[in-house]
């Protein structure tokens, strides 16, 4: 029997998972990575002693990792360390407000009582919610794939019955009366692209997904997990190959032939980690099927973008942040709408603080503390910002705002600073309108409605990642390839 090849395009969490699964199963894999590093949004860069993750920087659900070592006969504590995180992440308001999300359940229950007098039975009634949607939609649905009518019509009672029509912040204002507790319980589709007030009732469930598997982050960042996956995937027999971008695939039958910068190589199937609208405007740009999908896309709704601005300071500040740390602006619905509806850059902003050297002091100099700051902001389809200009200003503001809310003197101890603007996430990511999560997490994109994991049109082309199902964050990435591999099993049967 001839030897099944396949091609990863993209070496993102989704692309890594896709390609060990395929090593494992056997069929000869060759992962194409664009940028020198592997990753993806994943990326990692060092400057002065100081080690930045520029993409995600926490796990949760790490049973998703487990499962894909433990595929190659590895174990995840064997290659890598998780360290828990308690409290999850501190929010805090201009007006000095502050929450504490604690793993712990009677801490958490004194600080709802703290700031939200009287609605600790809202939010038990509310986390019983959250565990039902859990079961429901990340258990039953999440790596399940979702490629013909049928499959949505068998999960549609459940999701009627559990009202996810409904937005994740409408869910939670149900059960509870507090603002400060509302935006609590409602900002986490942020963190996969997603507006909380149009963001299906589904994404409530990341609450339980949190209480029941923690917030973990990765010793050494989270390039040392991206290292560990290549490790695994190269142990098994695959092949990476770093700066080496995809300049397109034709087909030759049900072969698919790859232009790269080594010239062109055949494979009997393409999973695609690039993004989704990159995959069919420019990837697969002349099969006649893709200027179809091409403007589809183009009418769907798209995350925001993010500003980040990546720095080190010669002083430490681990006793004023906590290792996430959520700054709420003056507005939040208002701000909310701007970012995902406005044509201009906000005047204010809320800001999601990362400082790993809280948990893990390698990744700073003696004396010094790393941090990242993430400003969500409009996509360049909505506002063409001239992020070339405005970016170094915009940066300063954002530092000038930690200064005054939350690290005195900040500004006079950075010592290394750079930032990443939508029009990188264009041009370095080829992300469509620099968007930071691809599709937005909404109903009418989601499960079946979303680009399915094997195209219908393309035989042996395969969507992971975040613009395919079931979505953003890392979960939701790593399901999407085991999702993928179900359908190639059907495909290519063993």
């Amino acid at each position: 029997m001839t030897e099944l090849r396949a091609a990863v395009i993209g070496s993102g969490f989704g692309g890594l998972a896709a390609a060990i699964r395929l090593q494992a199963r056997g069929i000869r894999t060759t992962v194409f990575e664009a940028r020198d590093l592997p990753g993806g949004r994943a990326y990692a860069f060092r400057e002065g002693g100081h080690v930045f993750d520029m993409g995600p920087t926490l796990v949760t659900a790490p049973q998703c990792l487990e499962e894909l070592f433990e595929l190659a006969g590895a174990r995840l504590g064997d290659r890598v360390e998780l360290l828990p995180l308690d409290p999850f992440y501190r929010l805090q308001w201009e007006d000095g407000g502050r929450f504490e999300a604690f793993a712990d359940p009677d801490r958490l229950a004194q600080e709802i009582e703290r700031i939200a007098p009287g609605d600790g039975p809202g939010y038990a009634r509310f986390a019983r919610y959250s565990e039902a949607v859990y079961r429901e939609g990340y258990e039953h649905l999440a790596g399940a794939p979702f490629v013909t009518p049928s499959s949505m019509l068998r999960a549609l009672p459940k999701l009627v019955g559990l009202r996810a029509e409904r937005s994740v912040y409408g869910a939670v204002s149900r059960y509870v009366r507090a603002d400060k507790l509302r935006q609590a319980l409602s900002f986490h589709p942020l963190f996969v692209g997603g507006d909380p007030f149009a963001t299906s009732a589904i994404y409530a469930l990341i609450n339980h997904l949190e209480r029941t598997h923690g917030v973990w982050f990765v010793r050494g960042g989270t390039h040392a997990l991206v290292r560990a996956l290549v490790s695994l995937f190269e142990e098994l027999g695959g092949q990476l190959r770093l700066a080496s971008p995809v300049q397109g695939v034709r087909l030759d039958g049900r072969t698919h032939c790859l232009q790269s910068a080594g010239g062109e190589q055949r494979f009997d199937l393409v999973v695609s980690n690039a993004d989704v609208m990159h995959t069919y405007r420019t990837l697969y740009a002349e099969h006649p099927r893709s200027a179809g999908r091409v403007r589809r896309l183009a009418r769907s709704r798209w995350s925001m973008g993010l500003f980040v601005v990546y720095f080190g300071t010669d002083r430490l500040y681990r006793d004023d942040v906590r290792h996430h740390t959520i700054l709420f602006g003056p507005r939040y619905r208002e701000l909310v709408r701007e970012i995902f509806y406005g044509h201009h850059l906000p005047d204010d902003f809320s800001l999601y603080l990362h400082a790993p050297t809280v948990t893990d002091s390698q990744l700073a100099p003696p004396g010094g503390d790393t941090f990242y700051a993430l400003s969500p902001v409009p996509h360049l389809g909505n506002a063409d910002i001239d992020w070339d200009r405005v970016g170094a200003e915009y940066a300063e503001r954002i530092l000038a705002y930690l200064e005054a809310q939350l690290m005195p003197g900040l500004r006079a101890h950075v010592t290394v600073k750079r930032w990443m603007t939508p029009r990188d996430f264009e041009r370095e990511l080829g992300a469509h309108h620099g968007n930071g999560f691809s599709l937005a997490p909404v109903l009418w994109q989601s499960a079946y409605l979303r680009p399915h994991n094997r195209d219908r049109h393309i035989p042996g082309l395969y969507l992971v990642g975040a613009g395919t199902h079931p979505g953003a964050g890392m979960p939701g990435v790593i399901n999407s390839a085991k999702a993928a591999m179900t359908l190639v099993d059907e495909d290519f049967p063993r």
